[in-house]
C-alpha cells in the first residue's frame, strides 16, 4: 500500500501520532507547512507516488532523500521502486 508520495513509510513516522497526520496521500495540506513540493509534483502529474513518474528519481526527490537533516539516505527512493514494481 502506498503510504506517501515520496516513498516515506508513514507507519514508522514519529510525527504521525504527535500531529494526527493521516499521510500526504489523503491530506490537502501537510502539517509542517503550506505545501510539499514532492506531493504537489506527483499530484499535478496524476501519480500516486514518485515511482510512477518517467523522471524518477528526479533531482527534487533526490534532494529530499539525501537532505542532511530530514533525509533517509535514499530509503524512500528504494521504497518508490518497490511500489512501482507491485
Amino acid at each position: 500500500m502506498t503510504e506517501s508520495r515520496c516513498g516515506l513509510l508513514c507507519g514508522g513516522c514519529t510525527y504521525r501520532e504527535q500531529t494526527g497526520c493521516p499521510g500526504c496521500t489523503v491530506m490537502d495540506k501537510p502539517f509542517w507547512g503550506d505545501s510539499c513540493p514532492v506531493k504537489s509534483c506527483c499530484e499535478s502529474k496524476g501519480f500516486g507516488h514518485c515511482g510512477q513518474c518517467s523522471d524518477f528519481p528526479c533531482p527534487l526527490l533526490h534532494s529530499f532523500a539525501y537532505d542532511e537533516k530530514q533525509g533517509d539516505n535514499g530509503r524512500r527512493i528504494e521504497q518508490c521502486k518497490k511500489w512501482a514494481a507491485e
